[in-house]
């Protein structure tokens, strides 16, 4: 008499003690077949891509002495594996207890199969384990490391989108418009001069040394804004808005500039999903920084038109993030970044005054190089430009790095 067929199916992303024990007494039953999710099925199920990709699934479930075979179920949704089913034709169908339904119950009735749930249950003295708590305690360490990873305070620096330069009434005098920024964990270097607002954060570590106060994100970036723009400031410059709300204000924010220095009103999102695909998408390149007498803002063309451009890009932008629309996101980042240049050539050409012998070509090359790969859509100066940083948009941030080790990987401020 032949071992009657068992059958069960699960992504198997973090694979853990808790699914082998539960392929050990699923196989007491039988001969067991595991069905196991495609990343085309993960992605449409968790709005994100699995930890490790199906091939590397399928082999590791292969290699669990319980298991007699294993597939890649070729159906899609929560029942993907019914393609899977049919084909294996088992005479049990099991499934842990959390993973049942009445659907799965109908499908074994319709077909002759016999439904067990079994009771999550850790193996002799282990600890019980879960995929989803799995996940927490890697959540809860990532943040700890993200606020411990510097040791000037762990103080988040932001970096531009999309829109800026508009929040200069110099520039949103000639059309309104949004600015868009994100709040960063200082989980890599912070260098000065480097486009990422290092200013406005160590006037903010001159009050708070070691953590943003808690209190309402809006109040707090125009405490720091009018403490960095304080009246007896020497040089008569006046740092733009963005600086401080997008340090200030986590996730994503976009805030519109009418005339004025600070915002009419400011927006903001912490949607998980939106805040993944951002950083699904966004790696940034070290450059040098700003040299000495750089300048940016000589050589500047400023025009209704221009200014209007850059503000329908921005637009675009955060209409297309919050839809998580990957190729209008990077088109409209592009858009952005060639609209702020059109204005304000020095951002990739500054001049030196004072110091002629410096070679103003180092960011074109730069741009040149990266925008040349076939991974990266998209790419632009933050802050002011000059030199510091190349944000890039591209397909898939870990492929990216995982190629290109000079590449950093943002994780965005959640609150």
């Amino acid at each position: 008499m032949h071992n009657k067929k068992v059958f069960v199916s699960g992504c198997y992303d973090l694979l853990h003690s808790g699914h082998v024990e539960f392929f050990k007494q699923a196989s007491q039953y039988g001969d067991l077949y595991v069905g196991i999710g495609s990343d085309a099925t993960y992605q449409e199920y968790k709005h994100r891509k699995p930890m490790f990709p199906q091939e590397e699934r399928l082999f590791m479930v292969q290699s669990i002495k319980y298991v007699k075979e294993a597939y890649i179920n070729e159906g899609r949704g929560v029942i993907d594996f019914l393609p899977t089913l049919d084909t294996v034709r088992p005479d049990i169908f099991v499934v842990n207890a959390e993973g049942g339904s009445d659907e799965k119950r109908q499908l074994c009735a319709e077909r002759g199969i016999q439904y067990v749930e079994l009771q999550r249950t850790p193996a002799e003295g282990l600890q019980a384990r879960s995929s989803s708590s799995l996940k927490a305690e890697l959540a809860k360490e990532s943040t700890t490391a993200a606020a411990d990873a510097k040791a000037d305070g762990g103080i988040p620096t932001r970096l531009d989108l999309a829109g800026t330069w508009i929040d200069q009434p110099y520039v949103s005098h000639y059309h309104p418009g949004w600015a868009l920024t994100i709040s960063l964990e200082p989980t890599f270097e912070v260098r000065d001069r480097c486009g990422l607002s290092t200013s406005t954060r160590k006037m903010i570590q001159k009050i708070w040394p070691v953590k943003l106060p808690k209190m309402d994100p809006e109040t707090l970036a125009r405490l720091v804004f009018c403490f960095e723009n304080n009246p007896e400031r020497e040089d008569g410059h006046i740092s733009g808005a963005q600086d401080a709300i997008g340090i200030c204000v986590p996730g994503l924010a976009r805030h519109y500039y009418d005339n004025n220095f600070w915002p009419t009103r400011i927006e903001s999102t912490n949607d998980e999903m939106t805040l993944r695909f951002l950083e699904q998408h966004i790696v940034m390149i070290p450059m040098q920084p700003r040299l000495p007498g750089c300048t940016v803002v000589e050589g500047k063309d400023i025009t209704p038109a221009k200014v209007e451009a850059l503000a329908q890009a921005a637009e675009a932008c955060w209409e297309a993030i919050n839809k998580r629309d990957f190729e209008a996101f990077a088109q409209a980042y592009r858009a952005s970044f060639e609209a702020q240049v059109a204005m304000f050539p020095g951002m990739v050409h500054p001049i030196y005054n004072g110091h002629p012998e410096q070679d103003n070509s180092y960011i074109q090359q730069t741009i040149d190089t990266y925008s040349a790969l076939p991974d990266v859509m998209a790419w632009k100066m933050p802050g002011a430009g000059g030199g510091g940083y190349l944000a890039l948009v591209v397909r898939d941030t870990q492929e990216f790095v995982a190629q290109h080790p000079e590449a950093i990987d943002i994780h965005i401020r959640r609150q």
